[in-house]
């Protein structure tokens, strides 16, 4: 089974830098509270570490 990432954003991106905004608009996280699911990889993960501070990560196991 693959694992996910369940990652929500908490934190507003008013005022982060420009590099900040694009991880979170590449990983679909535009508004406060939006949760996306993505494939658990190491990209991902890197782009996680990088808003460590604007979002919470999960992991979940399952699905296809």
């Amino acid at each position: 089974m693959t694992k996910k990432l369940k990652i929500t954003l908490e934190k507003s991106m008013i005022g982060r830098p420009p590099k900040q905004r694009e991880i979170l608009k590449g990983m679909g996280l535009l508004k406060i509270n939006k949760v996306v699911i993505l494939k658990d990889s190491p990209e991902i993960r890197g782009m996680v570490n990088k808003v460590s501070h604007l979002v919470m990560c999960e992991e979940l196991e399952g699905g296809e």
